[in-house]
């Protein structure tokens, strides 16, 4: 795993040219894209949501497009739309900036429900239907959405199915005071960003993504992670636990957090500093826990702490 281990650092320390003091989830934003998911951040205005996707797709090569959704967006602003040639006299297909490698989408809560349906298809199916003709999009294929968990005037909540397909919610958080002074050295003549450069191709990022499936997960650890998601189903401050697609983003991003650490096997750390992370957005609290300020995050952390590793389960029989 040592070709795993390798390309994520290289991107990781790419990254960080731009985004400062934010190790651990520029981390989860690499974790994401070998384990072919999507990203959702949210997080304040300004802490550096775009620039962490834009830092991203220069450092892999990517083609990268940027959405900027509005209540007034149509479905065909996102995945294209079929338009009549006068000349041949057949309707041609004009691709939205839906079919890019890495697609950015700023303040997804601002679109309408109908709009913010165009993305699920993509996202699932790594594919877009227009006019009944189906389109691939092109691999690698990452969404990092954005949204602003403080401003609710004109926005329009993410259901439940769409939350369900990120893989992992990452929150940037307002840096130090150290790294803040670094940022603003940083850009006292020009922004960085504009000066990073591609530290990977795209073919060997998609035989890394490959090589993470390789990676071996006991069977104690498996089942480690279903008793997570199941006691999330069980907690009595959750009115609605995490689908089985929990378990499927804990398992793969379990895979690619060993392989970049440079293991071809999975321990239960991998999978706790995960969880978070993984189940969180998946999980619908309860109206009389919502008084009580009981949030999910708190949550997954209090089921983490109480579901025994399987190094413990095994000592105990």
């Amino acid at each position: 795993m040592n070709e795993v281990q390798e390309v994520a650092n290289r991107i990781v320390e790419n990254v960080e040219l731009v985004i400062i003091g934010k190790h651990h989830e520029i981390q989860l934003t690499v974790i994401g894209l070998l384990a072919q998911g999507h990203l959702l951040i949210e997080d304040v205005p300004g802490v550096g949501k775009t620039m962490l996707a834009k830092s991203l797709s220069r450092s892999i090569g990517c083609s990268f497009k940027r959405i900027q959704f509005t209540p007034d967006m149509l479905p065909s602003d996102v995945t294209g739309v079929s338009v009549f040639n006068q000349k041949t006299r057949e309707f041609e297909f004009r691709p939205g900036p839906i079919h890019a490698q890495i697609v950015l989408t700023d303040e997804i809560n601002r679109a309408t429900p109908k709009t913010q349906s165009a993305l699920l298809e993509a996202m699932e199916e790594r594919q877009v239907t227009v006019d009944g003709t189906t389109y691939p999009l092109e691999r690698p294929f990452l969404v990092l959405a954005t949204q602003n968990p403080i401003e609710y005037e004109g926005t329009f909540p993410l259901p439940e199915a769409q939350l369900d397909r990120f893989l992992l919610r990452i929150r940037l958080g307002y840096t130090e005071k150290d790294d803040e002074i670094k940022m603003l050295d940083s850009q006292q003549y020009q922004h960085p960003v504009d000066r990073i450069e591609q530290v990977t191709q795209v073919e060997d990022l998609l035989n890394v993504q490959n090589k993470i499936k390789e990676v071996f997960v006991d069977p104690l650890i498996k089942s480690y992670i279903v008793e997570l998601v199941r006691q999330t189903r069980r907690h009595p401050d959750v009115y609605l636990g995490s689908s089985p697609r929990g378990s499927l983003a804990l398992y793969r991003t379990g895979q690619a957090r060993a392989a970049t650490l440079g293991r071809d096997y999975v321990i239960p750390d991998d999978i706790k500093a995960l969880a978070t992370s993984a189940l969180a957005h998946r999980i619908i609290i309860g109206p009389a826990a919502r008084i009580k300020d009981v949030d999910a995050r708190s949550v997954v952390h209090e089921i983490v702490q109480g579901v025994p590793v399987p190094g413990a389960q095994a000592l105990s029989r």
